[in-house]
């Protein structure tokens, strides 16, 4: 007899949990509005809006949902509107933060440029975006200023010369870090270019993985330095060398900063490099089908690892995604040398030289662009490279050649033996142009490096300042060795003005880990460069031996570091 509805026990009226809005899980509705507008229409398909109505008919006609959400599928932000300080940030529409203006990221996967591409980059710098151009710590070259009229014509260019933007932002598969030195460096351990451009070949602009819950960071390497932070990306490929002699890639996941920041735990499995591509789609495709929809700020792979543990990731990887098991692997060997940016001179496999040479907090213009061209093409290099230092490297030098070149790169004032502080400075946009910062960053740390090489001019130890306009840590403030987090503060006179939170000895490599976080710690943006150099001089006459600042931190009284 069927049970009368009146009597019908609570239970059954339970809806099913919401959940994490997982796709694998039956979670198919939106769950936010980032999600509803992925799901009303991908973002690669604005591509074609771009070039049909927004370019012809102005930046009026753009539909929200595109301005603020699919144009970042092809690396287009709009910039922030000039003249809004820093206590609007968090309480203004998006509408209100809005320039005219986008922002244009052009994704450089494994940072790998021809001449003929950077001089591309340089002409649509000049032409379009008011001469600039700034590296990222992910390799990329931002450029500002950029209208929606010339955006069709950009792409045409930059296409032409085997460039694109196309993923550089959004919630899917951006640029691809590799070693600038690929291929050269004498001690690599593998040359991880080829995967790289399978991987990108498979994934960037492929609907199949162009809706993610968020974005999704890689990184492939055979560098003994360790030049792309494996250990923050959302999936490295770090190369190593198993027992029986043959290179390949230890495989690490669930690594990212921002507001919550983890560590990328290590899978422990060895990947073939011809297994490489097929791996990563794997990888990606968890995080697709099993990512976190939900909440924006909990969609990032690293929320989901850390949930799972590595042991449940390694084996829906292997039996769902890849169908056979990976081999137990080696775990890498200890990064080489306490800088990981390839600043210098050094040889080759073939006997020729590459030189690393280090913009002010990776500013460069669209005529410094071409200088740089100009500078290795005279130099019998076609091959330029960026870092994820925010610096660059020209490749293929000959002996004969090395002093001239390093002259000329100097004489533009592209160090090739820069202080520790330009070398070791790195900041994101900041205020002047993101519509997510506080505070000012570029200005306030090209001129800390000046006030500090000025000041300490025979400090020589590694130091990396890593200086940040918001929370979001785009310039890896909470593993430098000083992390500058951007923020009003009150000042002596009791007004409100642009200052940092500091973060204090945080590290990547051998002993990896956040900065410490001393309570109250902060500074004003005008005290900066005497904070500095009372935390070094404190550092330089306590250090041990061979000590470094992150482990001298966790030893260091209080006192010392305020």
């Amino acid at each position: 007899m069927s049970t009368p509805a009146s009597r019908t026990p609570a239970s059954r009226h339970h809806k099913r949990p919401r959940g994490e809005g997982q796709w694998a899980l039956g979670y198919r509705e939106p769950l936010n509005k980032n999600e509803e507008n992925k799901k009303n229409d991908d973002g690669l398909n604005v591509r074609q809006r771009i070039i049909d109505v927004y370019a012809k008919r102005g930046f009026d006609s753009i539909d929200p949902a595109d301005l603020r959400g699919r144009m970042r599928w092809y690396g287009l932000y709009t910039q922030r509107k000039p003249g809004i300080d820093g206590g609007k940030t968090a309480v203004l529409e998006p509408e209100e933060l809005d320039d005219r203006y986008f922002m244009l990221r052009v994704r450089i996967d494994g940072g790998q440029l021809d001449l003929a591409q950077l001089r591309t980059i340089a002409d649509i710098s000049n032409e379009y975006g008011r001469g600039t151009a700034d590296l990222t710590d992910r390799q990329n070259i931002q450029l500002h200023w950029v209208e929606i009229e010339s955006v069709p014509d950009i792409w045409e260019r930059l296409e032409a010369v085997g460039l694109s933007t196309t993923e550089a932002c959004g919630d899917t598969p951006r640029v691809i870090l590799g070693c600038p030195l690929a291929g050269i460096d004498v001690d690599e351990v593998l040359d991880a270019s080829e995967q790289i451009r399978e991987i990108q070949e498979r994934v960037v602009g492929n609907p199949a993985y162009s809706n993610l819950p968020r974005k999704f960071k890689s990184a492939l390497s055979g560098c003994p330095a360790h030049c792309t932070v494996h250990e923050i990306n959302d999936v490295a490929f770090v190369g190593v060398v198993n027992e029986h002699g043959e290179a390949g890639y230890d495989l690490w996941v669930g690594g990212g900063l921002s507001t919550n920041p983890m560590l990328g735990k290590r899978l422990g499995v060895f990947v073939r490099p011809e297994q490489a591509a097929e791996v990563h789609e794997g990888v990606v495709g968890i995080f697709r089908d099993y990512g976190y929809r939900r909440l924006r700020h909990r969609a990032r792979i690293k929320f989901l690892v850390n949930d799972w543990g590595v042991e449940k990731f390694r084996e829906i990887l292997e039996t769902e995604y890849l169908k056979a098991p990976l081999p137990d692997g080696p775990a890498p060997e200890q990064p080489r040398g306490s800088r990981r940016d390839h600043v210098g001179v050094f040889p080759q496999k073939d006997g020729n030289f590459y030189v690393g040479f280090a913009p002010k907090v990776g500013r460069l213009d669209g005529d410094a662009l071409h200088r740089i061209a100009d500078i290795a093409e005279r130099h019998g290099s076609g091959r330029v490279r960026t870092t994820v230092e925010q610096k660059m490297v020209i490749l293929d030098v000959a002996p004969d050649q090395v002093d001239s070149i390093v002259a000329e790169l100097e004489a533009s004032d592209l160090q090739v033996r820069p202080s520790t502080f330009r070398r070791q400075t790195m900041a994101c946009t900041g205020i002047e142009y993101c519509k997510l910062a506080i505070v000012e960053t570029k200005a306030t740390a090209a001129q800390l490096i000046d006030e500090l090489e000025r000041r300490l001019p025979e400090f020589a130890e590694p130091l990396t300042i890593n200086v940040n306009g918001c929370p979001n840590s785009c310039a890896r403030i909470q593993v430098a060795d000083i992390g500058l987090k951007g923020q009003l503060v009150v000042d002596e006179n009791g007004d409100q003005v642009e200052g940092y939170q500091i973060h204090l000895g945080g590290s990547l490599g051998l002993n990896a880990g956040f900065g410490r976080k001393v309570r109250g710690l902060k500074t004003t943006a005008k005290a900066l460069p005497d904070y500095v150099e009372r935390v070094v001089k404190n550092f330089d006459a306590q250090r041990k031996e061979g000590e470094s600042f992150a482990d001298w931190v966790q030893r260091a009284d209080e006192a010392d570091l305020r």
